[in-house]
């Protein structure tokens, strides 16, 4: 294993902005607690109405700064094209095995866009066959050894979906706004004047919506903001107390 790169958490989610629209939060207030935690983002979200993929990469970089990852890296999978098969497969398990986490963050079992759906899917997939030690794979020329992070969440996106486990992030909001707005081709900025189609998200309401979810979420454990995950195995604890 190599333990320079090795991360506690890795986000791997589709588009640039998925892991701060979703995740912000719990990135932030677990970095705070010296965890590392990087981000992979699938596409350059090539396809978006708003902004070039060039803006998309400078925006991703600034809001990783904010959120205070130790790593943010690009796959340059196509955008809307890309597929849960075997090639793509390949990739994400090298990013896997690369980054070691023991917990991986990614997009939604269903939702609104189809990537996330589908995303969500192929990381899944990914997460298990990573610990599959005949399926090879190299990193710079040299043989990645298997690895099988113990903790797979998956983000609630546009949809509602009932959470299986939420996560407090009062104090981490106005940062987690702050990396959002970083993204200021993609959501409501008085800074972005370039002259492009309003669309769904880049209304001046959406980030209220945003809000709202994260109030919901947070008055179920007597938290003012909090993000909701789901998870495909039954969750455990070892202390009761722990639990809100």
């Amino acid at each position: 294993m190599d333990t320079q790169n090795k991360l506690d958490i890795l986000v791997i989610t589709v588009h640039p902005d998925d892991a701060e629209l979703g995740c912000g939060g719990t990135i932030i207030k677990h970095v705070g607690m010296g965890r590392k935690v990087g981000v992979v983002d699938l596409t350059r979200g090539e396809l978006g109405t708003r902004g070039t993929p060039e803006t998309r990469d400078a925006e991703a970089r600034s809001a990783a700064q904010l959120l205070g990852v130790s790593i943010r890296e690009n796959l340059g999978m196509r955008d809307g094209f890309f597929r849960n098969d075997e090639a793509h497969q390949l990739e994400v398990i090298r990013t896997i095995r690369k980054y070691s986490p023991e917990i991986v963050i990614t997009n939604a079992v269903h939702d609104r866009h189809p990537d996330h759906g589908r995303a969500g899917a192929l990381v899944n997939d990914a997460v298990f066959l990573a610990g599959l030690r005949k399926i090879e794979t190299s990193e710079a020329e040299s043989p990645q050894q298997p690895h099988r992070p113990r903790l797979l969440l998956q983000l609630i996106q546009d949809h509602y979906i009932k959470p299986d486990i939420v996560v407090d992030i009062s104090d981490q909001w106005e940062s987690k706004i702050n990396a959002i707005k970083a993204f200021q081709s993609q959501f409501h900025s008085d800074n972005y004047d370039k002259d492009e189609p309003e669309t769904y998200i880049s209304k001046p309401d959406f980030l209220e919506y945003i809000e709202a979810r994260a109030r919901e979420y947070g008055k179920y454990i007597g938290a003012k903001y909090a993000e909701g995950y789901t998870c495909r195995r039954l969750l455990g604890v070892d202390d009761l107390f722990v639990l809100k």
